[in-house]
């Protein structure tokens, strides 16, 4: 048994580095033909219409979903119903990904001359450049291994995984190209964790109105902290006299003050502050006011508006009570 065990690990470590090598072979050969593929699926004005027969299917799938939740619109046509019926997806707007580490798919080599006919600009994955889905490829983008991780050489490993890689590559380029924000992103994923979460905005948390702590930086030291002792909230927004956010004082900021003076008689809450603190718009993502309270270990923001005047505050207990993580 521990024998066995030791043979597993190996084979399993093994498996890795032909695939982690494979991964870095396709690395290193990237180049212009990737910069042509992301071009013609930036400028695509219809969908994308990811195609591949059996292992290259599944992957197919994968690509089309990545594409789709980054905002590229892609759907997955199966070869071989594409023949029955299913072809009547496809319009002349859209382009075309069709994968085949041989390139001679019998399903796709059936689909091939639709995709001509209606003009269609057909990206070829395969890992053979001499092969017909390669010659009949506006771009071709080599996905050709030095040999699959399976020991018979037959089931496709290596070969998938790099291009589940190269999938992942292209949506990416799409992604940044488009300049998708997280925003974007959370909006196609409304449901689970993804969209409850992380789709709540600040407005939706913050504190505001009558429960706004804000007060004048002109008050005394011991003025703000009477009023943050009533507020109850830890903390209060001073403002100068046109209403525009100067400064917070926490209760953090109280317990410094009081260490560095031995007498706060006279103290003006202007000269005490915090100035310039770290604020955040009430249009934002509460995941943004958890991440720059997290990044700098504070435990509320104030939300401003434009002008820079306070409009709420958010506290990190709300975002966590509300699951936002």
């Amino acid at each position: 048994m521990l024998t066995m065990t030791k043979e597993c690990i190996e084979t399993a470590k093994e498996v890795l580095e032909i695939e982690a090598k494979s991964i870095i072979d396709l690395k290193n050969r990237l180049g212009k033909e990737l910069e042509d593929a992301v071009e013609l699926l930036y400028n695509c004005k219809g969908r994308v219409i990811v195609t591949g027969m059996g292992k290259s299917g599944h992957i197919g799938r994968k690509i089309a979903a990545t594409l789709s939740s980054t905002g590229t619109p892609a759907y997955f046509l199966h070869p071989a119903e594409s023949t029955h019926g299913d072809s009547g997806i496809l319009t002349r707007e859209d382009v075309v990904i069709a994968i085949s580490n041989s390139g001679e798919t019998l399903e796709l080599m059936n689909l091939l001359p639709l995709i001509k006919r209606f003009s269609v600009p057909l990206i070829s994955i395969t890992g053979k450049l001499d092969s017909t889905l390669a010659k009949t490829g506006d771009v071709v983008l080599n996905i050709a291994v030095e040999k699959e991780a399976c020991p018979l050489g037959k089931a496709p490993t290596a070969s998938t995984t790099v291009t589940l890689a190269l999938g992942d590559a292209l949506a990416i380029c799409l992604l940044k190209k488009r300049g998708f924000s997280e925003e974007d992103f959370l909006l196609y994923h409304p449901s689970g964790a993804l969209g409850k979460k992380k789709l709540i905005k600040v407005s939706d948390l913050m504190i505001s109105g009558e429960r706004l702590p804000i007060i004048s930086q002109e008050e005394s030291f011991l003025e703000v902290v009477e009023y943050i002792s009533e507020k109850r909230l830890g903390c209060a927004v001073l403002t100068d006299e046109n209403g525009i956010m100067q400064g917070v004082l926490t209760d953090g900021d109280i317990r410094r003050i009081l260490l560095a003076h031995h007498h706060v008689e006279n103290l003006v809450a202007k000269n005490v502050m915090t100035k310039n603190p770290k604020t955040v718009s009430a249009e934002s993502i509460a995941t943004k006011a958890l991440a720059i309270m997290e990044k700098y270990s504070i435990t509320s923001l104030a939300v401003v508006d434009n002008d820079n005047r306070p409009v709420g505050l958010i506290h990190v207990h709300d975002l966590l009570k509300e699951g936002v993580a």
